[in-house]
């Protein structure tokens, strides 16, 4: 098996985010991008690079809030929660994502 690709994330970042903070509760970005790469059992790797910035896009689109706390570690970190609006996008994110998947599928099934 190869390494994981971060061009296979374009376009998905919203929805694993989203989908990582209405699965878990608040979390701050570290966590989150663990929480990718483990579920998905390494295939899937979130860069702090891609990460952050979306982080901070959702928050000014009302997607998600954030409070700074305090982790297990002792450690100031900004912990990231999905909001009403944000669990709305979600929706929105998760059925684009499944037609995508259907018509790669169909495409695939008939090339």
């Amino acid at each position: 098996m190869g390494r994981p690709r971060s061009d296979n994330l374009q376009g998905t970042l919203d929805l694993l985010v989203l989908k990582a903070l209405e699965s878990r509760g608040a979390m701050h970005g570290y966590a989150i991008a663990n929480h990718v790469q483990q579920v998905t059992e390494e295939m899937l790797r979130i860069e702090e690079g891609s990460l952050y910035p979306a982080l901070h896009r959702m928050e000014s689109d009302g997607w998600i809030d954030s409070e700074w706390s305090i982790s297990a570690t002792n450690r100031r970190v900004k912990v990231y929660r999905i909001t009403a609006t944000g669990k709305h996008q979600l929706a929105r994110e998760e059925q684009q994502w499944n037609r995508f998947n259907q018509a790669v599928s169909k495409a695939l099934r008939f090339a």
